[in-house]
C-alpha cells in the first residue's frame, strides 16, 4: 500500500490551495456580472433582493434577440468554414515536404505575426467598393481571413501526432490519399478539430473592433457593438448592461461545458496496438 509522505501531501495542500484562490479571483468578476444583471434597478418597481426583470426588458423593449442571432450567425459560420478550410491545408503542411509548402507555411507564419487592425482600413475601403461594407458576409470573410492562418497551423500541430503508418496501412488496403485523410486521420483528430473551432468561435463572438468599423445598420449589430448603445452621455442602465453581458457569456461557457468531455489525445497510441 503506497502511502503519501506528509512534506509531499503537504505541498498538494498549498498547490491545491493555491488553485482555489485563483479560481476564486478569476471567477469574481463574473459573479458580479450576474448579481448585477438580477439585481432591480433603481427605477425598478419589482419587490425583492433578485428579479429577471433586467433580462425580460432587454429581450422585449431593445434588438438584443436580434443581435443574439446576428453574433451566432457571424459566428458560427466563421467556425464551419475556418474549419473545413483549415483542416485539409494543415494536412498538407503536416505531410507535405515540397518547397511550395515551405514556402506557404512560412507566409502564413509571417501572416499570423501581424495585427489584424493593420488591414482593417484598406479592407473597408475595399468592401466599400464591392457591396459588402455594412454587410454581416463581409464581416464573416474578414473573420475567416484572420483566423485561417492559426487554425491551419493547428491543425498542422495535431496531425503531426498521428502517426504516419496509421495512413500507409490504408493505403495497402487500397484506400485513396483523400481517402485516409477523411477515414483516418480526422477521425482521431477530434481534439484538434475541437480546439480549431473553439479558438474561430471565440474571435469572432468576441470582436468588437473589426464590427465597429465594418457594420453601421443597428439591424444588423452583432452583441459586441449592440451591448456599447446601452451606454449614454450622462447615464447608463447597469442593469441592462450586465443583463447583456451574461447573455454574451452563456454561449461560451456552455459549449466549453459541452465539448470538454470531447478532448481527449489517449485514442490515437492505441490505434497502434499489436503493430
Amino acid at each position: 500500500m503506497t502511502t503519501v509522505s506528509e512534506p509531499a501531501a503537504r505541498g498538494q495542500w498549498w498547490r491545491f490551495s493555491a488553485l482555489v484562490v485563483i479560481t476564486v479571483i478569476v471567477l469574481i468578476p463574473v459573479l458580479a456580472t450576474v448579481l448585477l444583471a438580477i439585481r432591480p434597478s433603481t427605477t425598478s418597481s419589482a419587490s425583492g433582493a433578485l428579479t429577471f426583470e433586467n433580462f425580460r426588458y432587454i429581450f422585449t423593449s431593445t434588438d438584443v434577440a436580434l443581435w443574439l442571432g446576428n453574433s451566432l450567425g457571424v459566428t458560427l459560420t466563421t467556425v464551419v468554414v475556418s474549419v473545413v478550410v483549415a483542416a485539409p491545408a494543415g494536412y498538407v503542411l503536416s505531410r507535405g515536404r515540397s518547397k511550395a509548402v515551405t514556402g506557404f507555411s512560412l507566409l502564413l507564419f509571417v501572416i499570423q505575426s501581424l495585427p489584424v487592425i493593420t488591414a482593417i482600413i484598406p479592407l473597408f475601403v475595399l468592401f466599400a467598393r464591392i457591396g459588402l461594407a455594412d454587410n454581416l458576409i463581409g464581416l464573416v470573410i474578414v473573420y475567416v481571413g484572420s483566423t485561417l492562418s492559426v487554425a491551419t497551423w493547428m491543425m498542422a500541430a495535431y496531425f503531426d501526432s498521428i502517426p504516419h503508418a496509421l495512413e500507409e496501412a490504408a493505403w495497402v488496403d487500397g484506400c485513396s490519399v483523400f481517402g485516409s485523410f477523411t477515414r483516418i486521420v480526422l477521425r482521431n483528430s477530434l481534439p484538434g478539430i475541437l480546439s480549431t473551432a473553439i479558438f474561430a468561435f471565440l474571435l469572432a463572438w468576441n470582436d468588437y473592433l473589426v464590427a465597429l468599423v465594418f457594420l453601421r445598420s443597428s439591424v444588423i449589430f452583432t452583441l459586441p457593438i449592440g451591448l456599447q448603445t446601452f451606454f449614454q452621455q450622462n447615464a447608463t442602465d447597469w442593469g441592462s448592461v450586465m443583463a447583456v453581458s451574461v447573455v454574451m457569456l452563456l454561449p461560451p461557457a456552455v459549449i466549453f461545458a459541452f465539448l470538454n468531455k470531447y478532448f481527449s489525445v489517449g485514442g490515437i497510441g492505441g490505434s497502434l496496438a499489436g503493430r
